[in-house]
This record gives C-alpha cells, sequence and structure tokens, in this order.
C-alpha cells in the first residue's frame, strides 16, 4: 500500500501534520510561547523607542483609536427650528456652539462691509478734493471687488478645511439642560416649571409580587410612598388615570408605576402629574443591593443627582423628567449620589457613597496640571460604596396624556430607527 500525501487544511497551526495527539498539543504549545515572546520583544522595543522619543507614542494613541458604535454615532443636520421634533437626533450642544459661530462670521462679515464703506466714502471725498485721480477710480473699484471675492474665498477654504466633528467618548458629560429647545418647553409645560419639594407615590401592577422591589424605590426616590394595588374580589381595579387623579389632589408630584413579568420588574412607568406626560420604560439587569459585593446600606439624606450624557431634545426631557423626581437641594453630609448615565439609549441608573480615607503608601499622590502634589489632599484618598439597587432604563414610548387612550397618539414612540449608529438620547 503505497504512502498517502498529507494535506493541510486552511486552519492549520503547523507546517506539517503530527499524528501523535500529545506531540501535537506539545509543539502547539511551544508555537504559542514563541509568538508571545516575539510580540513581547515588539512590545518592549517600541516602549524603548517612545521614551526616547514620545511624540512617537503620541502619534501611536492618537492612530490606535477603537472604532466603537459611539464614534459611529449619526446625527441628523437639520437647519431652522425642527431641532424641536422629539424624533430627531440633534446634538443640541453642537448645533448652539455652530449657530455661535455663524453669528460671529456674520458680524466679522458686516463689520468688514462697514470698514470698506468707509474707505469708498473717504475715498469719494479724496477725489471731489483732486479731479486728477479720476481715472484711477476704476481700478480702486475692481481691487475692493477683488478683495472681497478673495475674502469670500479664503471663508469658504476654511471651512472646507475644518475638521469633521465626530462623537468622542462622552462617559463623563454632564447634560445641559440650560440648551433645550424653546418648543419642548411650550409643548410640556409642567416639566419645565421651577423646581419644587417632590412627592412621589410608587405601586405596582394589579397583582403584583414585587412588594419588595416596589419598597426599594421608595429608598431611591426621595418623599416616596408605596400602596399596594391589589385586585381582590371586594375591591375595585383601579386604572392609572384614576390613580393619577387620585395622587394629584392630595399633593403628589410624580406617579411611579413598576410593571411585573414572571415575578420580575419588566418596566417602569413614571407620570408627571397631574396631566402628564407619561413615560414608558423597560427595565433590564435588575440587581438589589444586598445582593452586590461590598455594599453598603442607604440613608434618607437626599441624593445629589448626576445626569451624564443626555443631548438630544428627547434626552433632555428625560432629564428634565429625573430631574423633577428629586428635590433642588440636596443633604451632602448624607453623601450620596444617584447617577443617570446613557449611553446608546440605554439609561444605567446607579447610586453610590463616597467615602474618604487616608492615603496609603503604596498609593502615588494626587497631582494638579503642572504635575506637582496639588495641596490639602496629599493624604486623603476618596473611593466609592455602591449601595444598590442597579438596573437598566429604556426608554419605549412617551405619552402627552395620563395612561395610553383608545385612538391616543404618542407623542414618541421608540423601534422606528434602523440604523445601529443612530441614537435617540
Amino acid at each position: 500500500m503505497g504512502s498517502q500525501k498529507l494535506k493541510l487544511g486552511p486552519k492549520a497551526h503547523l507546517p506539517f501534520k503530527v499524528g501523535n495527539k500529545q506531540r501535537r498539543q506539545a509543539l502547539g504549545l511551544k508555537r504559542k510561547r514563541a509568538l508571545d515572546s516575539l510580540r513581547r520583544d515588539e512590545r518592549f522595543k517600541r516602549k524603548r523607542e517612545e521614551d526616547k522619543n514620545p511624540r512617537l507614542r503620541e502619534n501611536r494613541l492618537a492612530h490606535n483609536i477603537p472604532a466603537t458604535l459611539d464614534r459611529k454615532r449619526i446625527w441628523d443636520d437639520v437647519a431652522g427650528d425642527e431641532e424641536d421634533a422629539l424624533g430627531l437626533a440633534v446634538d443640541v450642544e453642537r448645533l448652539k456652539r455652530r449657530r455661535t459661530e455663524e453669528e460671529a462670521d456674520e458680524a466679522n462679515v458686516a463689520e468688514a462691509e462697514h470698514e470698506d464703506e468707509t474707505h469708498s466714502v473717504q475715498e469719494e471725498v479724496g477725489d471731489d478734493a483732486d479731479s486728477m485721480l479720476d481715472e484711477d477710480e476704476g481700478n480702486e473699484d475692481e481691487k475692493a471687488d477683488d478683495v472681497e471675492v478673495d475674502r469670500h474665498t479664503k471663508r469658504r477654504k476654511d471651512e472646507e478645511r475644518r475638521p469633521r466633528s465626530t462623537s468622542p467618548p462622552v462617559s463623563t458629560a454632564s447634560t445641559r439642560l440650560d440648551l433645550t429647545p424653546e418648543a419642548l418647553m411650550v409643548k410640556f409645560p409642567t416639566l419645565f416649571e421651577p423646581p419644587k419639594e417632590p412627592k412621589v407615590l410608587v405601586t405596582t401592577s394589579i397583582n403584583s409580587t414585587l412588594h419588595d422591589q416596589a419598597h426599594l424605590l421608595t429608598t431611591l426616590f426621595p418623599n416616596s410612598t408605596y400602596i399596594r394595588r391589589s385586585a381582590h374580589r371586594f375591591s375595585h381595579k383601579f386604572s392609572v388615570r384614576e390613580i393619577a387623579k387620585f395622587s394629584a389632589n392630595r399633593g403628589y408630584t410624580t406617579l411611579v408605576v413598576m410593571m411585573e413579568d414572571q415575578k420580575k420588574p419588566c418596566g417602569l412607568d413614571v407620570v408627571h402629574l397631574p396631566e402628564g406626560p407619561h413615560f414608558h420604560f423597560s427595565i433590564s439587569n435588575w440587581v438589589e443591593g444586598k445582593k452586590l459585593p461590598g455594599h453598603g446600606n442607604p440613608t434618607n439624606h437626599y441624593p445629589e443627582l448626576i445626569l451624564n450624557n443626555f443631548r438630544t431634545p428627547l434626552g433632555l426631557l428625560t432629564a428634565h423628567l429625573f430631574r423633577g423626581i428629586f428635590p433642588p437641594q440636596p443633604e451632602f453630609e448624607g453623601r450620596q449620589v444617584l447617577t443617570f448615565h446613557n449611553q446608546r439609549d440605554y439609561i444605567f441608573v446607579r447610586r453610590h457613597r463616597y467615602v474618604f480615607r487616608d492615603r496609603r503608601e503604596r498609593e502615588k499622590q494626587i497631582v494638579d496640571a503642572s504635575g506637582k502634589p496639588m495641596k490639602g489632599a496629599e493624604e486623603i484618598r476618596t473611593g466609592l460604596q455602591e449601595l444598590g439597587p442597579r438596573f437598566t432604563l429604556k426608554l419605549r414610548r412617551i405619552d402627552r396624556g395620563i395612561q395610553r387612550r383608545s385612538g391616543q397618539e404618542w407623542e414618541w414612540k421608540a423601534g422606528s430607527e434602523k440604523q445601529r449608529t443612530r441614537f435617540q438620547l
């Protein structure tokens, strides 16, 4: 029987095939170690070169930027007053900056035209005084036209040379509530009234078993009360609209309804009293505080509120809703912070307590912008202790009224976006 010729597969790591399994595993491990050694030598070689020339490190870091979905984010290019539409993905801060630049350019152009007019008037006065310069008037007009054309050409080239604005990672970007479009204030006036002392009513869906989870929400929202929503045979099944009317008559400012699916929180409805709007959120990744490693116990102090990365008109409307649930003046002695961080239209809710401790010997000192140790913070360190609960919200629908009625049109509904790089908040 003749010898068979070995055939290598497209994913073969070795130039030949070994029949023995143990020897094949040993050769694969040896090859892996050799590749790791080569990569390590290349990494240390690059480090030595970058230590000699720091500009090489800067160039490498400038080019090695991961192409994440946040960096590929698509913004709608609008003009005029279309940015007040809830369905448009418009960066209000970038739009405000662009309008400021356009106004500054228009002011500069008007000033330049005014200077040209003043200069031309002075030339006409000089021409009346000396008639021998009449033959140069045509040349001066042509020069003025050439200067104007050169100025417009230079401005157009500067605009073309201006780099295209990208979407940088904004995980620590705070929300500019002062940039809210006026059209939203007209459509939802109750959300933009001066903040007052909030009073929250927390309840659940009918015949719900999430009493412990709903009670946790009362520790999350200050000045909140939990009332069970049962529907036994001797009770009346009150609707959300009836409960909202009941709450508004007793001075409540917000109604929170927790939804249940398979004995787990699946949704959160937030109603701004007395007339709406009605926000529908879905809940995922619910984790109670007692299941978090190293968790702390919350107190009754008013927390500090942090709203991150709400940049569109819809995002600002949602941020104003969250702001109205919490008191405007936090109690700093409690050292509690509640964060609503938006990323890719998912709102991550986290509650922490920041603690102060002494600096350990192995830890470095805090330095300022000049690289010198910061005065007053030489032996102090800060840390975070999560209190819980932690969960993730996603906005699904906004109703202008309270509870969706038959034939009612919603103000905004999710699910219409077709591109993964287009986000609404």
